[in-house]
């Protein structure tokens, strides 16, 4: 797999949107050409190696094509936006919709990631060792859609809306999420180690959420089934007592959305 690093130059004031960090776009394209690359800033259209120091050259496809991002970048947006394959490494922070409709290959983020990180994605790994904020996973405004495939793993904490619309693949989080995280969720899983503060599964109609600490505030659509050991889901099993909820009966009267939490 051949690698092409990318080092920021600098601070960034406006924020930059460069869906062109992305292996499907680097594949078979030489040092200068990916420095040449346009990105937005504003109004503006500027190459990238404005903005970055660009070493190496990528394969001929995205499968072998590995970016390393050396440096913070929480002002930039969209990096690997609707990537097919191959890998992007970020060592610091992502700015908003890292992963976006993303189909394929994998992204890790060594620091936290902007708001609407994964939205709408259909495939691949999304990986976060810091924390995330609003709408991962969730459908983009106006869409009903959300993530309908791949994986997400934060191991910090999330905001609000993680999730919303969400029609398949799994996210987990090892720490905390706040308000509405599956919203209008219709299938998939959702497992939140720590906790959860209100609105969780609301307007639910599939799907599986796993809270192992407390929620809260309970959506009050949702009516017990019963307090299960140590439960089974897929090939996961949950260790302890779980209370087991149904719902959300505010928008179905036979909904299928699950709820499994510790404390509430």
């Amino acid at each position: 797999m051949s690698e092409v690093i990318l080092r920021p130059k600098g601070s960034i004031d406006i924020m930059v949107e460069a869906e062109v960090i992305n292996p499907d776009i680097f594949a078979g394209k030489t040092t200068s050409e990916i420095g040449e690359m346009i990105v937005w800033q504003g109004a503006k259209q500027l190459p990238l190696s404005g903005f970055f120091d660009v070493e190496g050259s990528a394969k001929s496809i995205a499968a072998d094509t590995k970016i390393i991002i050396e440096g913070d970048v929480s002002r930039v947006k969209h990096i690997g936006h609707g990537m097919k394959a191959g890998e992007i490494v970020i060592e610091g922070s992502a700015g908003m919709h890292v992963g976006s409709e993303m189909i394929g290959g994998s992204i890790l983020v060594k620091g936290n990631a902007g708001s609407w990180a994964g939205m709408e994605m259909k495939g691949g790994t999304l990986h976060i060792i810091g924390n995330a904020g609003d709408h991962v996973g969730c459908a983009y405004r106006g869409s009903w859609r959300g993530m309908n495939g791949g994986k997400i793993i934060i191991d910090g904490n999330a905001r609000s809306q993680l999730g919303g619309g969400m029609n398949g693949g799994e996210i987990h989080v090892c720490g905390n999420v706040e308000n509405f995280a599956g919203i209008r969720m219709n299938s998939g899983l959702i497992v939140v180690k720590g906790d959860a503060i209100r609105g969780v599964g609301a307007q639910m109609a599939g799907g599986t959420f796993v809270v192992n600490g407390r929620i809260k505030q309970l959506s009050p659509g949702f009516e017990l089934a019963g307090i299960e050991k140590n439960p089974k889901i897929d090939e996961m099993t949950l260790s302890g007592e779980f209370a087991k909820f149904t719902g959300d009966f505010v928008v179905s009267r036979t909904p299928k959305g699950i709820l499994f939490a510790k404390g509430v």
